[in-house]
């Protein structure tokens, strides 16, 4: 089997779902590694960093919650959840957590292979400016650290890929659609209000001054705008 389009960590207590899942990738051509529960997944991504990560959330040990946040520490990546939990709740948490994406069981094939596949291009084309330096501020998407004048500042999982969208497409209007759709993987019930909280936050953690923001402008009616130009 060709190793080619990359390896994906399936973590699922059940030995069926998980074993069918690896079965399904192996045959689109991935190479798989299983573990049984969030504590065995971190493991062996910390041992084989994979290319992606499929995870339930409801396992014993160490749950999908608990997992996403354990890689979200170690790095960016690829998270999808695979979960029979479809509320609402469930789905901010995972991905305030840091997940990239939710699939709610039972899903088809091609839909799960579609979205690995597109978590996959994304990743692979945010890999090529890990960091992203700008007058003041310094973005370390594999360390998941941001500095500015020199200063860590710590910021939420939910913060930092808001800056990570607007700082990627600095000098572009990003709309609230937009980061919705990134950040929350258009989680139903998200609202243009939660952005707009995140967003003041943000600002008052890397702006000198938040009612004057340098590097984070609203765009009236649209979204907003990293004004920044990167060094």
């Amino acid at each position: 089997m060709t190793r080619a389009l990359g390896t994906i960590l399936v973590v699922d207590d059940d030995p069926s779902i998980r074993r069918g899942v690896a079965a399904e990738l192996e045959a689109a051509g991935y190479a798989t590694m299983e573990a049984a529960d969030g504590d065995e997944g971190a493991r062996l991504a910390a041992d084989r960093p994979p290319d992606l990560v499929l995870t339930d959330l409801a396992m014993p040990v160490a749950d999908g919650f608990e997992l996403i946040a354990r890689l979200r520490r170690a790095g960016r990546t690829p998270i999808v959840v695979l979960s029979v939990r479809g509320g609402d709740a469930d789905k901010i948490r995972a991905l305030d957590l840091g997940a990239d994406d939710y699939v709610v069981k039972p899903f088809s094939v091609p839909e799960l292979l579609a979205r690995v596949r597109a978590q996959l291009r994304r990743h692979s084309a945010e890999g090529a400016a890990a960091v992203l330096e700008f007058p003041g501020l310094t973005l370390d998407r594999d360390r998941r650290r941001v500095a500015v004048d020199g200063r860590e500042v710590h910021l939420t999982p939910t913060e930092l890929a808001i800056l990570e969208v607007l700082a990627a497409h600095a000098g572009k209007p990003v709309t609230i659609r937009q980061i919705i759709g990134r950040v929350w993987s258009g989680a139903p019930g998200t609202t243009p209000d939660a952005v707009r909280v995140h967003v003041g936050s943000l600002r008052r953690k890397i702006e000198p001054d938040p009612a004057r923001p340098r590097y984070i402008v609203t765009e009236p009616w649209v979204g907003y705008r990293f004004v920044a130009e990167p060094l």
